[in-house]
């Protein structure tokens, strides 16, 4: 099996425009981390029809987040602007490749990972803004639990408590939506 970086690389490059001449350097592509967001909610019972699929879609669209507020792994972009422009590219990737699946819930899971990540980010809470997406992957694979809902509305409001209850939200599967 091809590694989801790798194959997120070359689909980027098959695809032609600007995104496949924005690719890193070098024929290949760091390995996709196997306890990462991809691969989290690709292990998960609701990703089961389609887990390589799951985890390209994740893979493009933490590859966004990264492009916005880290180090991507694909992409390499020298300009700050193309950089937020790239980083929104690469979401929409990922999010009509997860619309192509019909996974409304994963939709929403992700749109709410997005937002809560960038409002984690604007408060320069890195570490909340990993446990975001830890516990946003785990709701897409496994589902959302009430204490992951919870975990929401404190990153939301700006709750004191909101990191450590996403952390123990993205330890705790739910059931399968």
């Amino acid at each position: 099996m091809v590694d989801a970086l790798q194959r997120l690389r070359e689909q980027l490059r098959d695809g032609g425009g600007l995104m496949s001449t924005l690719l890193a350097p070098g024929a290949q592509t760091p390995p996709a981390d196997p306890h990462g967001p991809a691969a989290l909610a690709a292990s998960g019972p609701r990703a089961a029809r389609a887990p390589e699929e799951y985890e390209l879609l994740v893979e493009a669209i933490y590859e966004g987040y990264l492009l916005h507020y880290g180090e991507p792994r694909v992409v390499r972009v020298p300009d700050a602007d193309l950089c937020v422009l790239a980083g929104d590219r690469m979401y929409a990737v990922g999010l009509a490749r997860l619309v192509a699946l019909g996974d409304t819930i994963a939709v929403g899971e992700i749109a709410d990972t997005i937002t809560l990540s960038a409002l984690a980010h604007s408060a320069g809470a890195v570490e909340l803004a990993r446990a975001v997406w830890a516990a946003g992957a785990r709701a897409i694979g496994w589902g959302a639990s009430r204490a992951h809902e919870e975990a929401k509305r404190l990153v939301l409001t700006g709750a004191a408590e909101a990191f450590e209850a996403m952390r123990t939200s993205a330890l705790a599967p739910a059931k399968p939506s």
